[in-house]
C-alpha cells in the first residue's frame, strides 16, 4: 500500500489530495508552501480552527465565503469586529456558524494586532529545522511535535484560542514550516 496517488496528469501525489478536485489544488499550489504574510498566517490559523471536526475539504469549499465575510482576513479590520459582526457571522450560511470558533477568530486577531513584532514574527520562531528528508508514508508523520506544542502554549500565553499542539502542527504543515509531503511527490517546496 502506498501513501501517494497517481493523479489523471500521471504526477505522484500525497494520497490525500486525489479524493476531490479541491484537495489538489490546495495540495499542488498551497499546502507546504511558505507563508510569512500576517494576514495570510492569520487566514490559515483561523481556517484550522474552524476545521476541528470537520473535514478540511468542507472548510476549502467554504473559503471564498469565509474570505468575504472576514474581510479576507485583514487582522486590524477583524480585530474591530464587534457583537454586530459575530450576529452577521452566525447568520452567514456559507461558513462554518460555530460561535466559539467565530468569537475565537475576533479574539485570536485582537491577540495577533498586540504582537509586537507581527504574527509571522511569532509563529516562524517555532519553525523546526528542515528535515534531511522528506517522510516516506504518512505512518511518518506526527500529530504534533515538541515545536508545536511550544507554539501552542506560547499562543495560549498571549490568549490565543482554538490552537492546540494539533492545530499548531497543521498550521505549520500548511504554511510550510515543515515539509511534509511524502518522498515520490512531485511537489517541491
Amino acid at each position: 500500500m502506498t501513501d501517494l496517488v497517481i493523479g489523471a496528469d500521471g504526477l505522484a501525489r500525497c494520497a490525500w489530495a486525489g479524493a476531490a478536485p479541491e484537495y489538489v489544488a490546495y495540495h499542488d499550489d498551497e499546502w507546504g508552501r511558505e507563508v510569512r504574510d500576517d494576514d495570510a498566517l492569520y487566514e490559515r490559523m483561523t481556517l484550522e480552527a474552524f476545521q476541528s471536526g470537520l473535514s478540511w475539504l468542507t472548510i476549502l469549499r467554504k473559503r471564498p465565503a469565509f474570505r468575504a465575510a472576514f474581510h479576507d482576513f485583514a487582522i486590524d479590520e477583524v480585530a474591530r469586529f464587534g457583537e454586530d459582526d459575530v450576529a452577521r457571522l452566525l447568520n452567514d450560511t456559507g461558513i462554518v456558524r460555530n460561535r466559539a470558533k467565530i468569537e475565537a477568530a475576533l479574539h485570536n486577531a485582537r491577540a495577533a494586532a498586540d504582537l509586537p513584532d507581527g504574527l509571522a514574527a511569532l509563529l516562524w520562531s517555532y519553525a523546526p529545522p528542515p528535515r534531511p528528508k522528506r517522510p516516506a508514508s504518512f505512518a511518518e508523520v506526527p500529530a504534533f511535535t515538541v515545536e508545536s506544542k511550544a507554539m501552542a502554549k506560547d499562543l495560549k500565553k498571549r490568549g490565543f484560542r482554538f490552537v492546540g499542539p494539533t492545530t499548531a502542527y497543521a498550521l505549520m504543515q500548511a504554511t510550510g514550516m515543515v515539509d511534509d509531503h511524502l518522498v515520490g511527490c512531485y511537489v517541491n517546496r
